[in-house]
């Protein structure tokens, strides 16, 4: 399951919480019951592959210019 990052609007109070995809996002403070928004954080991204850049893992062509 994800982990969520989430921040109170009102009292600013931060916590995270594991939840399933599918599930509602939180929308209510443990602590004083206001709005949470959700926090997005950095992750990582790999492409693998042939070609994705012009100079990573390009096929080579047999052009003579």
């Amino acid at each position: 399951m994800p982990t969520y990052a989430y921040v109170c609007k009102k009292c600013e109070h931060a916590f995270e919480a594991q939840q399933e995809f599918s599930a509602a996002a939180l929308t209510k403070c443990p602590i004083c019951g206001g709005l949470l928004r959700k926090q997005f954080g950095n992750l990582g991204v790999t492409f693998k592959g042939s070609g994705f850049y012009k100079t990573d893992n390009a096929t080579k062509s047999d052009k003579s210019d």
